[in-house]
């Protein structure tokens, strides 16, 4: 072992230079860097000298538009406040939601609900009509005011969840008569915030032209009000469809529209979260900010169990069944029969066309995967 020890050392010793380390020397120049500088501001780039993430073109006229408002850059990638459970069972490792410490935990205003009955996906007939419907807990119908209609400013009381639909809901007092109401909240809105619909306003002015009212509106979260008093780039939701229709667009959880123009044929377009361009009237009503709980598509139920509490009876495989009842079912192993893919009552499933004409109010359809 010393004698290798002494022969290695001799063979490195006498090893050509060619092999050895190369000596970066600075540049003379005064305006270039060394490649050392260059690679020492490479090695020391950390996440506070980083250059500013522009925002995406979706959000512009939206974080600047009062307290109420906030950024819906959550609903691009999960949340790390995701509530979860000791994995002591299946059910609870898998589970993942939404914390709901910010709702109110009482039950709802009795007057604004009315009863419920499941009818299990069946008709009037008996038969199914809606299948993977059945069961699920008792539930009670929250009645939301779509059409706005009410004047003047109204008080956000609180946040309560509605079990019929995955985003909040917020119930409103009027200032001046005190009556009660539930909307869908926005994104960002607490209890304590001032919202104001001016459907009223837009109905009772005499010049369409005149600027008065249009100054007097106040572009924040929660207010309703029409298309042409909206400028362009706001986020949107709660579209109508109509001048004095309710809102039918942009409702679910983390849902939104952006407004992209405004002219004078009478049509707004509207670009949906979908990436469809749609033409909507300017005298129908729209609410603005985005639609609460954005995080509800990256929520878990953990187990089936769960789902049949929300009223959701399994999907059974076509494959899985017998010849009688699928056209993909029987046969002897996993196999369909070489068929192309078919639905229940052997409709084609893939690639067929589903509407005769197309929609004239759409100027852009959504682009397909």
């Amino acid at each position: 072992m010393f004698r290798l020890g002494r022969v290695l050392q001799h063979a490195t010793s006498k090893a050509p230079t060619v092999f050895g380390p190369r000596v970066c020397q600075p540049s003379s120049s005064s305006n270039m860097p060394s490649l050392i500088a260059r690679f020492s501001q490479m090695r020391t780039y950390t996440s506070s000298n980083k250059p500013p993430v522009e925002s995406p073109s979706f959000l512009t006229g939206f974080n600047t538009q009062g307290n109420a408002m906030s950024s819906i850059k959550s609903s691009a990638s999960p949340s790390s406040q995701f509530k979860t459970k000791k994995p002591t069972t299946p059910g609870k490792r898998w589970l993942k939601r939404v914390p709901r410490d910010h709702l109110y935990k009482g039950k709802a205003v009795r007057s604004l609900t009315v009863a419920k009955r499941s009818s299990g996906g069946r008709n009037n007939t008996g038969r199914i009509t809606i299948r993977h419907r059945g069961g699920g807990h008792k539930r009670r119908i929250r009645v939301l005011d779509w059409h706005r209609q009410e004047a003047g400013s109204q008080t956000v009381m609180r946040l309560e969840h509605d079990p019929g639909r995955t985003a909040w809901i917020a119930l409103l007092k009027n200032d001046t008569t005190g009556k009660l109401s539930y909307i869908i909240a926005p994104h960002g809105i607490k209890a304590g915030d001032k919202v104001t619909s001016y459907r009223q306003q837009q109905q009772e002015e005499q010049n369409p032209e005149d600027p008065v009212i249009t100054r007097t509106v106040a572009v924040d979260a929660g207010n309703c009000m029409p298309l042409k008093m909206i400028p362009v780039g706001t986020i949107l939701h709660n579209i109508g469809l109509k001048r004095n229709g309710p809102a039918v667009m942009a409702r679910a959880a983390g849902a939104y529209a952006q407004l992209i123009q405004t002219g004078e044929t009478g049509y707004a377009q509207v670009r949906l979260s979908s990436g469809e361009v749609r033409l909507v009237p300017v005298d129908a009503c729209a609410t603005i900010g985005a639609v609460s709980n954005p995080d509800h598509q990256h929520e878990m139920l953990g187990k089936a169990g769960r789902s049949r509490w929300l009223g959701i009876r399994p999907t059974v495989r076509g494959m899985a069944m017998n010849a009688c009842d699928h056209p993909h079912g029987g046969g002897r192993g996993k196999s369909k029969g070489n068929k192309d893919p078919r639905s229940p009552w052997g409709v084609l499933a893939k690639g067929g066309k589903t509407r005769k004409t197309p929609n004239q109010f759409v100027v852009k359809p959504r682009p397909r995967r």
